[in-house]
């Protein structure tokens, strides 16, 4: 099996640390102040994220098979869900 270093890898390690955080140090920079006893429930949803995006990796990883084309396809899909939060929020 060969190891590529992907933008959804660096997603998925990303949120697993946001999730470890949130539950252990349980910072009220990252839930608020209204959700201070939710963190819990936070870092699960952190966790099922990261799930999520490493999943995706997978399948981009095998309909992608070039290296390049995959970093073009999962950067592009990164802008693209950035782009949609922003619009939503």
């Amino acid at each position: 099996m060969k190891l590529r270093l992907t933008p959804l890898n660096f997603a998925t390690a990303f949120l697993v640390v946001l999730a470890i955080v949130t539950w252990v140090y349980k910072p009220v920079a990252i839930t608020g102040k209204e959700l201070v006893h939710w963190t819990g429930t936070v870092a699960i949803i952190f966790l099922f994220l990261a799930f999520s995006v490493w999943f995706l990796d997978l399948i981009f990883r095998n309909f992608f098979r070039e290296t390049k084309m995959l970093w073009t396809i999962e950067l592009s899909f990164i802008v693209l869900t950035a782009i949609i939060y922003l619009l939503v929020k």
